[in-house]
Order: C-alpha cells, then structure tokens, then sequence
C-alpha cells in the first residue's frame, strides 16, 4: 500500500491520516467546497474536491471517489465511519476498480448489515441471540401474529439499518398496530427498505460491544466497551472496560463475538454488539458493526493497539498482527463525545463561527478531533467536534483524570455539551457504574421537570 484515499471527514479522517503516515503511506483526502480549507484537507499529501456541501452531493457520492482515488493514484480508500461505509455497493465498486478496501469484503458488509440476516448467522455460530423474528416483516398482521409468540413488549428494528432509525418499544396490540406503519416508513426512507424485524424488549439492558479484527481467516477480540449511555439511540458516553460485565460473560461474550467473525471470514476491525440483561446476566447478539467506531480510541488505550494502523495493514494483506494470547486490557479508559449542541434546548446543532479553543492535554489524555480556533462549524453534517479520551490506572482514577481533562476543554462561540459530560461524572449513579440503556434519557427528564 503506497497512497491510500480518505473518503471521509472530520476527526476520524485527521486519524486516518495520522496512522496512514505512521506506516509511510501518503494520503488523499477528498472534500466537499464547505471543507476546502478543513484540517483533514492540509493535512493529507494531496486533496481532491467533490461537490457541494450536502453529503448526498459529495461524501455520498460512489462514482466520485473512486474517481478521485484513479485520478491521484490511490491503491486503497477507507472510509471511515458514517457515509459510505458500511455500503456494500462501495465496498464492491473499490475492489471492481482494482484498489483495497479498507474494511470487509463487500459479501459480508451485506450479510452483516442486514439485522435479520446477521441474526441468522450469529445463530448458526451458536451466538446467543435475543428472541425474536427469525425474518423481516413489511406488514402490521405478520408482525401482530410475531410480537404474540414473543410476547409484549417488543422492540420493532429496521431490518436494513441502524443509528437508531426506525426502532420503537411497543407495549402491546394497540401500540403496535400504530407505531409499525411509521416506523417501516423512516426505515424505508433511511435505508431503502422497510423491513422490520421484532425482538423481545430487555428491560434493564446494558449495550456492550466487543471489538474484533480478523484477516479473514482468523480473529481475535480487544475486550468490550461500555455504550448504555444513550440519547435518543445515539452513544454519548463510552468506557473499556465495562463496568457491569463480570469476567464469566467477558469471556463468554468475547469467545462468542470471535466465533462470529470467523464464521463470516471477517476481515479488518469490526465490532460485535450485544445487549447484556443487568438481572439476569444473559448476553444477547444484536447486530455487528462493519467498520471502525467512534468509539474506537477507548479500545485503543486499554490495549494499547493502534486499530486504524492494524486495518491498513490487514486491508495490504497482512496477516493478522496478534495473537490471542497477547492482547491484554490494562487499566480503564472513558469517551466524552463533544458535540456542537446546546443541551439546555433540547441539544439544538449549534453550527457557527467558533472563537477561541483550549483542548486538554497531560498524561493520559487523548483529543481526536478536527477543532481548531476561529473556524467555521457547518450546518451540514454529524456535530461532532472533538472525542476526549482519557485512560486511569482503574475505573475511579479514570473518572478522577476525566474530571480535569472536562475542566480544561473549551470552546467560544458556539454551545457544547462538554458541561454535560461534566455533570454525568459528578452523579453517584456514574461513579457506581449502577446505569442500563434508559438511565441518560430519564436522567435528562428529570433534570428539566420543575422542582
């Protein structure tokens, strides 16, 4: 691999770029006429414009960057998070066009992408699954005669998709009969497909994720992560290790996330997520995620792996760089995902002109971002601006460490949610690690009802 093409933006395309160079790989960056003068664009070796701001007419666009990547000699493209990349039809029209794709082949981003057939797959491996439709349904009796065998409440999932898009929590009948027409017509406009499938509905659930890499022939695991605290669907708030999985399901749920990733042939850095029942300890596989997370960097700190830098290599046709037996977890590490949002009005986007920027720093604290002062925040895409991530010797020295690191971050002009994270670090339930997937929600209920 000698130039590698970035089909991305913002702070996971400055990571790639970053890891890229570790390797002595030059880079292409690619960008739409809002990010012509974005950190990710100086600092590649070479940039190319798109299109208009809109993803749809830029970060979107198949044809596009692949042409960019002919054009500038690219023999590879990752792409990132988000955008294009878990769309098989990108994966394939790479490979079609003789360059490595960064990630799976684009058989298995289809396989896996779909929650239903994932579903299937994982039971095949003998992966604990939740109980629920063995197929996707498109109409409200088919679904009515499922959630009956199910048994109330039930959760209705896009079939296609994620990030939340088209899932709602039934009660019973008369729910259902209401919400599967509007939620199969968000899954249909997100995702093309309005296929539903319906699971039984975990009522304390923790959301725990074990991260995976495979050179399509064999994987191992870099342990799990924490992501229950949740806003509307959307991860706020990640922690490696997890703080409600004892070391039995740590190695179940690790064993069993591997035993998926070869059943598939997984090749590069993937992640297993699983629900995992906080009364009764049962781990449950919900879908898998086909390219890197934004929560990646806590793995990262833990394991000391660089998994962008691993990707790349694997994606060159390397075999995989570790064994089972040599990754270790050491210590704890914690994500604060700062969003250009304003959580007193009900985390509006805050795009704008942003004035001066203080970033923490010290030992043991990482920034990923594209944030720099007197830049402009677009109205266009994802707002996230920066990811503080902070490693301690253990969960408490972590949070102590966090403390600080919150203190220090900084941004004029523009609302964040930096103050919130601070806030959720002082609650007791936190400090505990006493939380499931409805704690953030109703933690932020109650703080907006009147004393």
């Amino acid at each position: 691999m000698k130039r590698l093409l970035v089909a991305n933006r913002g702070e996971i395309a400055v990571r790639i770029i970053r890891a890229a160079r570790d390797l002595g790989i030059s880079t292409v960056a690619v960008h739409s006429t809002a990010d012509a003068d974005a950190r990710h664009v100086r600092l590649a070796d070479a940039a190319v414009e798109i299109g208009p701001p809109p993803a749809g007419k830029s970060y979107l666009l198949v044809d596009a960057i692949v042409a960019a990547a002919r054009e500038t000699g690219a023999d590879a493209v990752h792409p990132g998070y988000g955008f294009l990349s878990e769309r098989a039809a990108f994966a394939a029209a790479v490979a079609d066009a003789g360059l490595a794709f960064v990630g799976p082949d684009a058989d298995v981003i289809d396989r896996m992408g779909d929650k239903v057939r994932a579903r299937q797959v994982a039971a095949a491996a003998g992966v604990p699954t939740v109980p629920g439709t063995e197929d996707g349904v498109d109409d409200v009796d088919a679904a009515l005669a499922a959630a009956a065998d199910i048994g109330y409440p039930v959760m209705l999932k896009a079939a296609a998709g994620g990030g939340g898009r088209g899932i709602r929590v039934v009660a019973d009948e008369a729910e259902l009969r209401t919400a599967f027409p509007a939620a199969s017509r968000e899954a249909a406009s997100a995702f093309g497909d309005g296929r539903m499938y319906l699971e039984r509905f975990v009522r304390r659930a923790r959301h725990v994720e074990v991260q995976v890499l495979g050179d399509g022939t064999d994987a191992v695991h870099l342990f799990e992560r924490e992501c229950s605290l949740q806003r509307r669907r959307q991860k706020v708030l990640e922690e490696a290790l997890s703080p409600g999985v004892d070391e039995r399901v740590r190695e179940e749920m690790t064993a069993a996330a591997v035993r998926l990733a070869r059943e598939v042939g997984y090749r590069s850095a993937g992640t297993c997520e699983f629900l995992v029942d906080d009364d009764t300890h049962e781990f449950f596989f919900i879908e898998m995620n086909t390219r890197i997370q934004v929560e990646h960097p806590t793995t990262e700190l833990v394991t000391g792996i660089d998994l962008v830098a691993d990707q790349l290599r694997i994606a060159a046709g390397d075999p995989l760089p570790h064994r089972q037996s040599d990754i270790a977890a050491r210590g704890w590490a914690m994500e604060f995902r700062i969003n250009a949002e304003d959580p007193a009005r009900d985390f509006l986007p805050s795009p704008g002109k942003v004035g001066r920027v203080e970033l923490p720093d010290g030992p043991w604290v990482r920034v990923d971002t594209w944030l720099e002062p007197d830049v402009t925040i677009p109205p266009f895409y994802d707002s996230l601006l920066a990811k503080v991530v902070v490693w301690g010797e253990d969960r408490e020295s972590a949070i102590r460490r966090s403390h600080r690191a919150l203190a220090e971050f900084a941004v004029e002009g523009v609302p964040t949610t930096a103050g919130l994270h601070a806030e959720i670090l002082g609650e007791e339930w936190f400090a505990a690690g006493d939380f499931h997937t409805g704690t953030l929600e109703k933690w932020l209920s109650d703080r907006e009802e009147p004393a």
